[in-house]
């Protein structure tokens, strides 16, 4: 009996989970309850989903991004892939988005002018880290959609950067947040490239915590998701699935969400 008490600490504390609970309120009241249950697809670093194959790292980068933008359901926006060395973004960019935000009703336009599409900058130095790329275009992304959000984030302002990758989750990007969020920086200099990572505002264990409610929501075994998930998150995952199978009620207010919205 004493040992088992160190089996029932939370995978994350109450504060941490609470608010996960009420970001993904916050994105499912405000970016299409409906479209997550329907539509939404949970993302894997795979060939099935990152079929394209190119000869260049611009070509490669531009791929993978407009494979980002199906799942996202915003396939329509009018962007443009650029090297960050390259783009030049002057302050807040501004893109016309025609029918609906984000999924099937939106209306694509391909006669938009460059210089009206949003710019999407890339670093050639993440194309041999595919997940931490395919994260970085997700949460460029969920940045810009979540400036259209009617209302803000749980926490405000001071949790933009967390609920921005929270939302990339959301949409489907949730192994991908979970794997690049951490990186090992140990062993010799030339095996760390320090360019190739990216920037996590989501702990590791707090993203993969955010994946298990994206599965629990739309009933997604754990047999689709850990395959793909590092092995040492493999535990920790199954914990949180586990762990949010039990918040009955609050699972219930978010799939009710989608209704009380109808209603």
């Amino acid at each position: 009996m004493v040992f088992g008490l160190f089996n029932k600490q939370p995978v994350i504390d109450s504060f941490s989970s609470e608010w996960i609970f009420s970001a993904y309120g916050w994105a499912q009241q405000n970016f299409n309850a409906d479209l997550f249950y329907t539509d939404t697809v949970l993302v894997c670093p795979t060939n099935e989903f990152f079929p394209d194959k190119v000869n260049s790292v611009h070509g490669m980068a531009e791929s993978i991004f407009e494979r980002v933008k199906v799942y996202a359901g915003i396939s329509h926006w009018p962007t443009l892939v650029q090297d960050q060395s390259v783009c030049q973004l002057t302050g807040s960019q501004r893109v016309l988005i025609q029918g609906a935000l984000r999924g099937p009703a939106g209306i694509a336009d391909q006669s938009v002018d460059d210089s009206q599409r949003l710019v999407i900058p890339y670093n050639p130095q993440q194309i041999n880290n595919p997940e931490g790329m395919i994260a970085t275009y997700a949460h460029i992304l969920s940045h810009h959609m979540g400036q259209m959000a009617k209302t803000p984030p749980p926490g405000g302002i001071d949790y933009w950067p967390q609920a921005t990758e929270l939302l990339a989750v959301f949409f489907g990007f949730g192994l991908m947040f979970a794997n690049s969020a951490y990186n090992f920086r140990g062993g010799c200099g030339s095996c760390y490239n320090p360019y190739a990572q990216r920037d996590a505002y989501l702990s590791e264990t707090e993203a993969t915590y955010a994946l298990a409610l994206f599965s629990v929501l739309k009933g997604i075994p754990n047999s689709d998701v850990t395959p793909h998930l590092k092995s040492h998150l493999r535990g920790i995952y199954r914990k949180s699935v586990k762990e949010i199978s039990t918040k009955v009620e609050e699972v219930d207010r978010l799939k009710q969400m989608p209704l009380k919205l109808q209603s």
